[in-house]
């Protein structure tokens, strides 16, 4: 029996996938895309952006009811978090069946639930419930994605991770008393300051000396001490081991030469993703470490043909960056596998949806190594929707090349923040000047006018 042939598969059905694969069917190529899930849209859906972000703004809202009622002299109002998981897994659903539809309206694509081996560097074996069989691509897209790694400690089994919170038909159902997170990158951050607006105590537990670690310091130092009451932030703590005590768990740490402990009904193990390696890519020869496949940013390989876009290549491990990904992938196969177009893994904007947000892009003072940048500042104290919103806390701060007074980056931290940042990744990307920014005349009364603001601080 004759092997299939295809223009392309795609190893995963992700936002680093299917932007390729619809490009590539639109254009008249055969497309073969393999999920081990077999359904479209990858992690983002399954347990990342979408359901964690469908909690987080359930949770914002909780918190802006509990304002207002205050003011309004009305009963504090009180979260049922099994219907905040509810609205979570409608929004799934709601997801799952759009993508459906998208993909049975596109001629050219298939999407088969199984995981792909690769045997060489044209020939994908894909194993699925009927067997195995062989696939013969012109081309291979691997977007496999990343995992939730679970570090080895001892009681590791006791806890949850993001996956487990954030899935359809999610394992956690009613608000914990208490939550300790282990774990103080964006994932860990987000989700206890979900919790903590909601009404958990919780405790976090950050391994070094900075939440949010390799990100700017000045803006962590804005952001933390805005975050939700009911949240202990502990750092340089090192877990030694998690404790099943009936419907409890104790978590045992050293800070400072001391060992100290803590219970809770629920603790989330939130401390980092691994990249997903197709098995086969060492016996071909495909360059990879503990941080994903090596590629530049044409996102090809050692081979020409085979491109690595999205988490697995772990430059960039956000899923609109891995959409962008996917199109270069797309745009060079359709040019021969001649570099045509290539991704910027340097200006992609990345929000920290905590309550309230953070979100940065370009070069910030902790990037610039010594070169003098011009600051540009508005505080949404000043803020006219910040004032109506109750939301004073934070600022929009924009860093720009002083002799030219060229955007070169910013943050946010507050209100708006992720709205907001891609307002000031638009005008990065477009080469815009402070002068620029200053001439636009943006919506009042929206927090968006005070990007214009900021730059005009400087003149």
């Amino acid at each position: 029996m004759a092997e299939k042939v295809v223009d392309l598969l795609c190893i995963g059905a992700g936002g680093a996938a299917y932007p390729a694969a619809f490009r590539l069917a639109r254009a008249g190529h055969q497309v073969l895309m393999v999920d081990p899930k077999g359904v479209m849209s990858g992690n983002c859906l399954y347990e990342g952006c979408v359901p964690s972000k469908a909690v987080r703004e359930m949770a914002s809202l909780a918190g802006a009811t509990r304002r207002f009622n205050a003011q309004l002299g009305l009963e504090e109002p009180r979260a049922d978090y099994a219907a905040i998981v509810q609205h979570k897994d409608q929004v799934q659903e709601r997801r799952y069946a759009q993508h459906a539809q998208e993909l049975a309206a596109q001629p050219g694509i298939e999407l088969r639930k199984g995981v792909a081996h690769i045997l060489d560097p044209h020939t994908v074996q894909i194993d699925d419930d009927q067997g195995s069989e062989k696939i013969h691509c012109h081309h291979l897209l691997i977007a496999s994605g990343s995992d939730v790694f679970v570090p080895p400690i001892p009681g590791a089994e006791h806890c949850l991770t993001s996956h487990d919170l954030y899935k359809p038909d999610s394992a956690l159902r009613a608000l914990p008393k208490r939550l300790i997170v282990v774990g103080g990158g964006y994932i860990g951050l987000e989700t206890a300051s979900f919790f903590a607006q909601l009404g958990s105590q919780v405790t976090l537990l950050q391994r070094g000396g900075q939440i949010l670690n390799g990100m700017d310091p000045g803006m962590v130092a804005l952001l933390q001490p805005l975050l939700p009451a009911g949240m202990r932030i502990l750092t340089d703590v090192d877990v030694q081991r998690i404790e099943a005590q009936g419907a409890l768990r104790r978590v045992v740490w050293q800070r400072a030469g001391q060992e100290e402990s803590g219970e809770a009904e629920v603790v989330l193990l939130a401390v980092g993703r691994s990249p997903v390696i197709p098995e086969g890519c060492d016996a071909v020869g495909i360059e990879f470490d503990r941080h994903g496949i090596q590629v530049g940013p044409s996102l090809q390989t050692r081979y020409p043909h085979i491109y690595a876009a999205g988490d697995v290549n772990g430059r960039v491990p956000l899923f609109h960056a891995a959409v962008r990904q996917s199109l270069v992938a797309a745009h060079n196969i359709l040019g021969g596998n001649q570099p045509l177009d290539y991704a910027d893994f340097h200006t992609v904007p990345t929000t920290i949806f905590t309550l309230p947000a953070a979100a940065y892009i370009g070069m910030t003072p902790a990037k610039a190594e010594g070169r003098e940048l011009a600051v540009g500042r508005y505080d949404f104290a000043e803020d006219s929707r910040a004032q109506i919103l109750e939301r004073l806390e934070g600022e929009i701060r924009l860093f720009f090349e002083p002799s030219s007074l060229r955007l070169l980056g910013g943050w946010i931290v507050g209100i708006d923040a992720g709205a907001l940042i891609g307002q000031i990744g638009t005008a990065l990307s477009l080469g815009a000047t402070a002068y620029d920014l200053a001439r636009f005349a943006d919506q009042h009364p929206m927090s968006a006018e005070g990007i214009g603001k900021a730059a005009r601080s400087l003149f």
